[in-house]
This record gives structure tokens, sequence and C-alpha cells, in this order.
């Protein structure tokens, strides 16, 4: 885990963010981690993987379009040559 240090807070941010963790029945410390982690990381966000099964689970290849990817040409491609 890593630290951070916020210097300069104001009195009034201060005093918020105590009441509004004292709301939530959570440390000053635990309500800002809290805040963060929401702010960086909001729960309705779309991850990468969850995504890319959802777009394989509700739309699955037809019958033709598997059988056009194993009839793909297999050949091995030539690897580039570069001039002297």
């Amino acid at each position: 885990m890593k630290n951070v240090t916020v210097r300069n807070l104001s009195d009034e941010v201060h005093r918020a963010l105590r009441i509004r963790a004292a709301e939530h029945g959570r440390s000053t410390e635990a309500e800002i981690r809290a805040i963060l982690t929401n702010a960086v990381q909001p729960p309705g966000r779309i991850k990468l993987g969850t995504q890319l099964a959802q777009i394989w689970s509700a739309d699955p290849l037809t019958d033709d379009e598997h059988d056009e990817l194993d009839n793909r040409d297999r050949t091995p491609h030539q690897p580039m040559e570069f001039g002297e």
C-alpha cells in the first residue's frame, strides 16, 4: 500500500470530510480512501475483459463465420527482405 500526504487542506474541507466520514460510520482516512477510489474507479465502469466477454456471449459467431475462419489461408508468410 502506498501513502499520500495532502498538504494545505483548508479547515472547511477537513471539517466536511470528518462530518461525511461520521455519516458513513468510518474514519476520516477511510472516507478519503473511499472518495479517491470512487473518483478513479467508479462502480459503474465497464472493464475491458468484462466488455469483451459480453460481446462474445451476446452475439456468438454463426456457423458460416466459423467455417470462414477455419478455411482461411494458413500459408506461412515470407519474412521481409531488406536491400543491401
